[in-house]
């Protein structure tokens, strides 16, 4: 109860805000501090622009979905997707039907021989399912793109607030050290900056965690239904060409 009384006749308790300990902070917390702001920022840029983004991919591939199965022929889905936005599972079709339409032209110019016909039906169905594999490929390595830097911010933004808090304590005990008394008024600045430091850090990773996780959990749901869609539109493609 007597601290706060010497604390303030000290002139400390003048200098104990938050904005006053970001200013009169030491170079390097000072850094630091602004180099975890920057996470943030970039953080929470990339978790508005994914949230739409994986948002629409959603609501698009499921419309797309709809209207596959409710048409019945592929020429017909393919003028329907040109029209529409893409999607990751459209995008899917897209090349599957791509690689489809390229390989019955081939058929239609070249005349096979009957003992090769075998190899060639293998051979066209590993050409369409490549293709399939490429295009669900391209689609995911678009949904994560800068989504790891959420989980660099999650992992290394606590670490970075703790170089700063270390840094400070060091600073209160130099003051201690330089001033030869060991007193609220003395250390008091140092630590608050610390903590600052440290406070910083929690408020960058906390929400980037939490943001890579539902990110990654909504990227493998879509994933997973293109897979879905690949072997569904694959065994369609043997059906009705093969």
């Amino acid at each position: 109860m007597s601290m706060l009384p010497m604390l303030l006749e000290a002139g400390g308790g003048d200098h104990l805000d938050i904005i006053s300990l970001i200013l009169n902070a030491s170079p390097v917390v000072k850094g630091v501090m602004g180099l975890l702001i920057a996470m943030s920022v970039a953080s929470w840029f990339v978790i508005g622009s994914k949230s739409l983004y994986l948002s629409n991919a959603v609501s698009r591939s499921m419309k797309f979905q709809d209207l596959f199965w409710k048409m019945g022929r592929l020429d017909d889905i393919w003028r329907a997707t040109e029209k529409a936005p893409p999607s990751p599972v459209s995008e899917v079709f897209r090349a599957g039907y791509t690689e489809l339409a390229k390989l019955q032209r081939r058929r239609q110019e070249q005349a096979t021989d009957p003992a090769a016909a075998g190899e060639d039906l293998l051979g066209d169905i590993e050409s369409i399912e490549r293709a399939l594999t490429r295009a669900r490929t391209t689609a995911i390595t678009e949904m994560e793109s800068r989504v790891p830097l959420l989980g660099t911010t999650a992992s290394a933004g606590p670490f970075i607030g703790l170089f700063g808090t270390v840094w400070g304590i060091m600073n209160s005990f130099r003051s201690i050290g330089a001033k030869g008394a060991a007193n609220l008024a003395t250390v008091a600045p140092g630590i608050a900056e610390a903590l600052v430091a440290t406070a910083i850090g929690l408020m960058a990773a906390i929400p980037a965690v939490m943001a890579y996780n539902y990110f990654s959990r909504r990227i493998r749901v879509i994933a997973s239904e293109m897979e879905t869609f690949s072997s569904d539109f694959l065994n369609i493609v043997r059906r009705r060409f093969f």
